[in-house]
């Protein structure tokens, strides 16, 4: 059976340091720099001939070099003879381009699938997709792991009154996550219908269901200049509701986003740790991120320790399964 070595990428360092630690495994040497016209340039500091090499990536920052670097670092173990490359993409680059939805539109996400796929990923771990289709772009297996478990977790300890809340969904493309949500807790759920003149602008919105006198969780996976999340709350508080939390699994918040949270009536907006926050955060005091320590995996709930041992690792690890 082969070693394991995790590789590190650029974007999010610290998430691919808090699952080694974890592990107790130590990062796998690699080091990137740009050349003077910019072109991305990895040197692998050990041998990975034989081993099973993970990659961590999230899609954020500098979507385009970090998705750049991903390739190369991929195409760099599998050419020095590793046994097996998975690439461990929290968020997905590209992934709101999934589909044809006017004339000449591209389809990105299939794109960068057959950019990771021809690289020489032989597996790819993701979390929460925003389009559970853009699996079927891979020719490799694909693991969806879902953010539902942090959320119910989040929700019953921070929310008194959580039995008597409503879910929200802030488009129809997020009503099947917030049914779920919804019959986890035994609550309702509500649905807001947004229209749009041009991308990142919403010109109307309907709120389907009823939100009088009940505290409204707003639910989606991710959230970029937070036009949507901010216009919904302005929504949902004008139409009774009495408070309105956010909670989203990836928090780009490029643009005007931080501006707008400061100035919406929003009472939090909860992300998990799939982008790094830390800047925002000192910008914005209604940010709070939440670690994923709960996953879905195939509708089975486990946790991210034990799902990485198990799928990430392999079980020739020596290490105490209780401390997980």
């Amino acid at each position: 059976m082969p070693n394991i070595k995790i590789f590190s990428g650029s974007s999010h360092q610290d998430l691919s340091q808090k699952i080694a630690d974890r592990l107790g495994l130590e990062l796998s040497k690699v080091m990137t720099k740009k050349f003077t016209n910019q072109e991305t340039c990895v040197d692998i500091g050990e041998s990975v001939h034989g081993e099973d090499v993970y990659i961590v990536q999230s899609g954020c920052g500098e979507i385009n070099d970090n998705l750049m670097e991903l390739l190369i670092m991929i195409n760099a173990c599998k050419i020095a003879s590793a046994s097996r490359v998975t690439a461990v993409i929290p968020c997905f680059p590209y992934a709101r381009q999934d589909k044809k939805d006017e004339n000449r539109a591209p389809i990105s996400a299939k794109l960068v699938a057959n950019m990771l796929t021809i690289a020489g990923a032989d597996h790819i771990i993701t979390m929460d997709l925003h389009a559970s289709q853009i699996q079927g772009f891979f020719d490799i297996p694909v693991d969806n792991l879902y953010a539902e478990p942090a959320v119910l977790r989040w929700i019953r300890e921070n929310i008194s009154e959580w039995r008597n809340c409503i879910i929200v969904a802030p488009d129809a493309g997020g009503a099947k996550r917030v049914t779920s949500i919804a019959d986890r807790l035994n609550v309702d759920f509500a649905l807001i219908h947004k229209e749009r003149k041009k991308a990142s602008k919403v010109d109307h919105m309907v709120l389907v269901g009823d939100v009088k006198d009940r505290v409204a969780i707003l639910v989606d996976d991710i959230a970029d200049t937070c036009g949507t999340i901010c216009h919904a709350a302005d929504k949902l508080l004008s139409a009774g509701a009495t408070r309105v939390y956010a909670i989203l699994t990836h928090g780009i918040f490029s643009g005007p986003a931080i501006t707008r949270i400061n100035s919406a009536c929003l009472e939090a907006v909860v992300v998990t740790n799939t982008i790094p926050q830390e800047d925002k955060m000192k910008h914005c005091s209604k940010i709070q991120r939440r670690p994923v320590k709960y996953l879905h995996v195939c509708g089975k709930k486990r946790s991210t320790s034990r799902y990485i041992m198990k799928f990430l690792l392999s079980k020739k690890i020596k290490t105490d399964p209780k401390s997980f």
